[in-house]
């Protein structure tokens, strides 16, 4: 048993902080959220009913980021993004793609492989689908891992846009990132 009692509710531009020390369960509760693993007592409601009815619905509402960068090293940095995006909205754009890339400092990166980028470089381009992506809510596990200082800064600013523009994200850390949401909420899991 990772947790017990766990309850809460997030509104439109509200940001959950989930922190807790390793193995707590932080990224069991994302996948939770999203759908991958059951919990094994309670539910996980969306617009006031259980997740499992809602199916492609909620899916489609929803962005998951892992700590894994789930990336294929023989495709580019393009065909990745392409690919991610079309197993959840449809096409892309190629000028989308590289607008996100640009927004990471990453566009002339765009037709590498990803199997010869940097830890922080792989990071950054599994983090550009922020910038792709129409979800509502985003699950983001340990997005600040692997960033330096100036790309941390540039993901807090678009946590902080998708809040404003009414988004909801629940995100697992270990460091404490403060991102200037109106309405921020932490849950410790212990």
């Amino acid at each position: 048993m990772l947790f017990t009692d766990l309850a809460f509710t997030l509104s439109p531009g509200d940001l959950l902080y989930v922190t807790g020390e390793n193995g707590a369960g932080k990224s069991s509760l994302l996948r939770i959220l999203a759908g991958l693993l059951t919990p094994e007592d309670g539910e996980v409601l969306w617009d006031g009913a259980d997740i499992r009815g809602h199916g492609v619905q909620y899916r489609q509402s929803l962005l998951f980021l892992s700590h894994l960068n789930g990336l294929k090293d023989d495709l580019s940095v393009a065909e990745n993004l392409s690919f991610a995006v079309r197993l959840t909205e449809g096409s892309v754009q190629p000028e989308r793609i590289a607008q996100a890339l640009n927004a990471v400092n990453l566009q002339p990166y765009l037709n590498e492989r990803v199997g010869g980028l940097s830890q922080g470089q792989r990071r950054r381009v599994t983090l550009a689908r922020l910038w792709l992506s129409r979800a509502r809510v985003w699950l983001l596990d340990e997005p600040f891992v692997a960033l330096d200082a100036a790309s941390v800064e540039i993901l807090k600013g678009r946590i902080l846009q998708h809040l404003q523009d009414g988004g909801m994200t629940v995100l697992t850390t270990h460091q404490e990132v403060a991102i200037p949401a109106e309405r921020v909420h932490r849950l410790k899991i212990a």
